[in-house]
């Protein structure tokens, strides 16, 4: 007996176990027809599904994770989504070492290193870099998470905090690359993990600078997995991108004191970290959409322009609507 006559011969002792109704509207040819639509998406979502994450690995297969071969670097890591990234490594027992501006105020894990560092001069993060390498080796994973985000129009906006949110969400990438990815080229291991936005597919209003900023965080993802392939032969070093909503940490403090007058989802941290620890910790390279129900924003550049527009203009206008709020009382 083939394959398909217990396929059929299960499918008919299936559907005799299903009440009368049931069977006679399986039975009519437009319901088998949109069966086997429905199964016929699933095959070639599942088909898609494997080969983005083949193409994506370079045609090659994952390591088994080792967190006693791994030290993960946490840029941003003393508050919102670095914090958070960091407690949920520390606890699979990996050495992690962050970086920041700011001291921490908390009680590191003991398998966590703090340094400060200027992720903006790349002066500093050399002089970081040798301390961290004597201390603990080469970097594996190189998580560059940490990001600034101001309001004001683009009239509005000063220069200097224009400059600031591209020296941090943008340039620091590639200062932080340029200095340990090398190392990783070296061992053809490792991963660099790009925290970029939402907002890396949508530009709306009163954020010029920080949507312009991500979108570039996304195009610096996508030549630097260009160039380990094709410049530097460096297949099994491993390349994700994030693109986060709108999360629960300070810097979007403004909106969520007003958030019965901001009707967009907002996560919290741990959710967001979850996704990035899940996807280093598979050690595969991808891009991670949250939430996974927003993913059609990555097809935004795609839609006819009107709809584009249209899209940009909604989330626009539930921005301005927070700041008439917020001018009626006085903020």
């Amino acid at each position: 007996m083939s394959a398909l006559d217990l396929v059929q011969q299960y499918s008919q002792t299936a559907l005799a176990q299903l009440p009368g109704p049931a069977q006679e509207l399986l039975a009519k040819p437009f319901t088998q027809k949109a069966l086997a639509v429905l199964l016929a998406l699933g095959v070639l979502r599942s088909v898609n599904k494997s080969l983005s994450q083949w193409t994506m690995n370079n045609w090659t297969r994952s390591e088994r994770w080792q967190s006693t071969r791994e030290i993960i670097l946490i840029t941003g890591g003393c508050s919102g989504i670095g914090k958070q990234v960091m407690e949920d490594l520390a606890k699979t027992g990996v050495r992690v070492v962050i970086l920041d501006i700011n001291e921490p105020n908390f009680k590191l894990p003991a398998n966590v290193s703090f340094y400060r560092a200027d992720i903006t001069s790349s002066a500093n993060i050399a002089e970081v870099a040798k301390a961290i390498r004597s201390d603990h080796g080469d970097p594996t994973v190189l998580v560059n998470n940490a990001g600034v985000g101001h309001d004001g129009t683009i009239l509005e906006e000063p220069e200097a905090k224009i400059r600031q949110t591209f020296e941090v969400n943008t340039i620091s990438h590639f200062l932080m690359v340029k200095e340990f990815l090398p190392a990783m080229i070296r061992a053809n291991h490792g991963h660099v993990v790009t925290i970029a936005s939402m907002a890396s597919f949508v530009g709306i209003g009163e954020m010029a600078d920080y949507c312009g900023s991500k979108a570039s965080a996304l195009a610096f993802h996508e030549s630097l997995r260009q160039e380990l392939k094709a410049w530097y032969n460096a297949p099994a070093v491993r390349t994700s991108v994030v693109h986060p909503m709108w999360v629960r940490t300070p810097m979007i403090k403004l909106l969520t004191d007003h958030e019965s007058h901001f009707r967009q989802p907002i996560m919290t941290v741990q959710f967001v970290s979850d996704a990035i620890c899940k996807q280093i910790l598979s050690q595969n390279s991808g891009q991670v959409i949250l939430p996974p129900s927003q993913s059609a924003a990555s097809l935004v550049r795609a839609m006819p322009t009107w709809m584009q527009e249209g899209i940009r203009s909604i989330a626009s206008k539930s921005l301005r609507r927070l700041r008439e709020v917020q001018q009626r009382e006085g903020l």
